[in-house]
């Protein structure tokens, strides 16, 4: 069964990593030749001391047990670290108390246990207890996923889970297109929705959107996946721009 690919950012594996200031560089962070350093962020995990036995996250953030990374490719091909794919999901292991709306406290709705995907780029990396953490916003959580396949993905909040259309094989004149120039399509169908942003009153607001729809989208947003039976995609339901009939 083929099982999704949670990607993180796109790594060209080079022959030998850069270096900088004393730090071994993956292949991702290497500086082009002739390029200024400056401004140049090196992202690394906080190591949390042995001596602490326990994190208990506050407010709307929970804490994330990172997925291990694929050691090895899908011919079995044993992946050096550098070009690993960065996970995008993992468990939760502990949950803040929630968010208040005035008088009223909104518990964190994602249980302890549960085993979610997360936006690429959110939180903060931690070392706790020899595993890879992750401490982030309920918000940045995409989606709760309990199989292998992203179809089967619970969006959360305002998010929409689409399939992907596949790309036209043919141009408008009947031209055959080749794989490199095929144009990313920006339309799917709506597998399933999120149960809503949550108004001033903690009351949630069911989405427009439904299931089965074809809609047409941002063609830079949202975070894609791979599938057993295609490519989806999951975004905010503002990065929705119509509705096709």
């Amino acid at each position: 069964m083929a099982s999704v690919q949670l990607s993180g950012p796109r790594v060209v594996a080079a022959a030998k990593p850069a270096a900088l200031g004393g730090l071994l560089l993956t292949p991702s962070l290497a500086v082009p030749k002739g390029r200024r350093t400056r401004g140049l962020v090196v992202r690394a995990a906080t190591v949390v001391s042995p001596k602490y036995t326990s994190i208990k996250p506050l407010g709307d953030r929970v804490l994330v047990k990172i997925k291990t990374s694929e050691a090895k490719s899908d011919g079995g091909i044993l992946l050096p670290v550098s070009v690993q794919t960065r996970p995008q999901g993992g468990e939760i292991v502990a949950v803040g108390e929630g968010r208040s709306f005035g008088s009223n406290r909104i518990e964190i709705s994602v249980p302890v246990g549960a085993q979610v995907v997360y936006s690429k780029y959110a939180g903060t990396e931690l070392k706790f207890n020899d595993a890879d953490h992750l401490i982030l916003k309920e918000d940045d959580i995409i989606g709760i996923l309990d199989s292998d396949d992203v179809k089967d993905m619970k969006p959360l909040n305002d998010r929409i889970l689409i399939k992907v259309a596949e790309a036209e094989e043919r141009t408008a004149g009947g031209l055959l297109l080749t794989q490199a120039t095929k144009e990313k399509p920006s339309v799917g169908s709506v597998v399933a929705v999120g149960p809503g942003p949550l108004g001033e009153d903690g009351s949630r607001n069911p989405l427009s959107i439904t299931p089965g729809s074809n809609v047409m989208y941002s063609k830079y947003a949202g975070s894609e996946f791979k599938g057993e039976e295609g490519e989806y995609i999951v975004l905010r339901a503002s990065d929705v721009m119509a509705v096709l009939s």
